[in-house]
Formats: structure tokens, sequence, C-alpha cells
């Protein structure tokens, strides 16, 4: 196999494991927003994403990460990979989250602007550690 051919394989590996990740947090979001508002409807704990969007945007921030970090360890990822990569993840909150209180942003431009800059942010540590993602250097 040329070296070109190599090369184009690992980027292929690298942007499947890219997706898989994305897969993974939609997953987690889901599943575990699920379980969340489970519990909360049976607690009767008065929690709701429209009345406490700042909270709602952390719970989602979590069920993403949990998501994503099961996927990277049941891929064989290591745990020191697992936390730079989840933690990236929570990077905009402190940001974001100010806006939100200053009524700059409103609920639902929090929840865009958190997605939009997450999926750069875990691109940027995966490029970083591209051989651990599936690039050779």
């Amino acid at each position: 196999m040329s070296n070109v051919a190599a090369e184009r394989g690992h980027w292929s590996r690298f942007a499947l494991h890219y997706a898989e990740m994305v897969v993974a947090m939609f997953a987690g979001m889901m599943v575990f927003g699920a379980v969340v508002e489970g519990i909360v409807a049976a607690a009767d704990l008065g929690y709701s994403a429209e009345r406490q969007p700042a909270l709602a945007s952390v719970v989602m921030t979590v069920d993403m990460a949990l998501g994503m970090a099961i996927w990277m360890r049941l891929r064989g990822h290591p745990r020191a990979g697992i936390a730079e990569m989840s933690g990236v993840m929570f990077v905009p909150l402190p940001v974001l989250l100010p806006l939100l209180w200053l009524d700059v942003i409103s609920d639902q431009t929090l929840m865009v602007l958190l997605h939009v800059a997450m999926f750069p942010l875990m691109l940027l540590v995966m490029l970083r550690r591209r051989a651990a993602h599936g690039v050779r250097s």
C-alpha cells in the first residue's frame, strides 16, 4: 500500500471515530436524559428545562459526556484520554452561562451554542492526540 493510501486510511478511521463519538454523545443525551426526566418526574422535584435552562445545559452536557466516555472506555481508550475528551465538553459552560444570566442569549441559543462549541473542541482534542484516534503522526 502506498503512503498516500495508508495516510488516507488513517484519516478515514479518524473521521469514523469522530462520527462514533458524536453518535455516542447524542445517545448519552437521549438515554441519560430520559433517566433524569424519569427520576425528576417520579420524585416530583419541580425541575424543568424551561424553568432552569442553566441547570438543563449542565445536565445535558453531563449526559453527553457520559455517553461518549462509556463508548471510549468500550473502545479501550485510557482513562486520561477519556477525562480530557469529556472535560473539553464543559469548556463552553463558563463562557455561555453568564451570557444567559445577563439576558444576552436565550435558553434556546444557549443550547445551540453549547452544541456548536462542543464539536470543534472535541475535534481539537482528537487532533492533538491523533495517534489515539486512528492517525499516525
